[in-house]
């Protein structure tokens, strides 16, 4: 199965039942196979990627506290070249972020061409956490969304295709993974006291995702709501939404001319005869 990007005029509402496991998504074995195939396909993908060295990719991760951000990183991202995949996370600005505009870090951040860039968290806080917590006025927060969808528009137009992923989870679900990480040593340093101020505030969220959703995804920078309960599924699915933007992009590794190639054969065989090893 695949996702369809989200119709911005029909934007789903969100609910916990959304978050679930789809029906028609494979189960054990099956699904342990074709995500390894998709991941396998990922990876190919990339290298030609890098070969091409034309365009980039960039894939922006936005999802509540618990979410699945860092598990997509590791599990899904795992499959690519790490010299041509770079993650960064974006948290409250700080320094010299703070005297520049809020996309200016953002735009520093862009992969370049040949690579995968993805964001953990992205430019878009600042039409979600922003306006959830009050922290502009709403004539402030409201104007951002046609400056993001310009500035995506103008990544596109410079050779970068944007896919924006929603790793919606339940409730419920959210529930069960911050008591795993307070039961969990090891996981001690992703609990924040501020989620619960977060969770809080989960309609609020939902409503501010929504018009995300409605006001920022087009068919040039499309998002995609990921159901996210099931980790194992939601891999799959992500894995299957990158791979068909990169079959999409149908990079192309860059050939050399024919005088060109004999030239450089020509010189390898001259220096290898030279050095007495011989060329094959």
């Amino acid at each position: 199965m695949h996702l369809d990007p989200v119709d911005p005029d029909a934007v789903p509402a969100l609910t916990d039942a959304e978050a679930a496991r789809p029906d028609d998504a494979p189960r054990g074995h099956a699904l342990e196979q074709a995500s390894a195939e998709r991941l396998a396909r990922l990876a190919a993908l990339h290298t030609r990627l890098i070969a091409d060295g034309s365009r980039a990719l960039l894939v922006v991760l936005q999802a509540r506290d618990a979410g699945g951000k860092d598990g997509t990183v590791r599990h899904v991202f795992a499959a690519c070249n790490p010299q041509a995949c770079q993650v960064t996370g974006f948290g409250v600005p700080a320094g010299i972020e703070t005297r520049h505009d809020y996309l200016w870090r953002a735009h520093a951040a862009c992969p370049p061409r040949g690579a995968i860039g993805i964001f953990n968290r992205s430019y878009y806080e600042d039409v979600l956490a922003v306006r959830v917590h009050g922290l502009a006025p709403e004539a402030v927060w409201s104007r951002r969304y046609r400056h993001i969808v310009e500035f995506e528009r103008m990544l596109v137009d410079e050779g970068t295709v944007v896919v924006k992923l929603f790793l919606h989870v339940s409730r419920a679900e959210q529930a069960r993974r911050l008591r795993a990480r307070l039961a969990d040593p090891a996981k001690h340093y992703k609990y924040d006291e501020g989620d619960l101020d977060d969770r809080a505030r989960w309609d609020d969220y939902t409503d501010a995702y929504r018009d995300v959703l409605r006001k920022t995804g087009t068919a040039r920078a499309p998002w995609y709501v990921v159901p996210a309960d099931s980790k194992r599924v939601r891999n799959y699915l992500i894995a299957g939404v990158l791979v068909r933007a990169l079959e999409a992009m149908d990079p192309e590794p860059r050939v050399l001319p024919a005088d060109r190639l004999n030239a450089l054969r020509a010189a390898l065989d001259a220096r290898l005869a030279a050095e007495g090893t011989g060329g094959g």
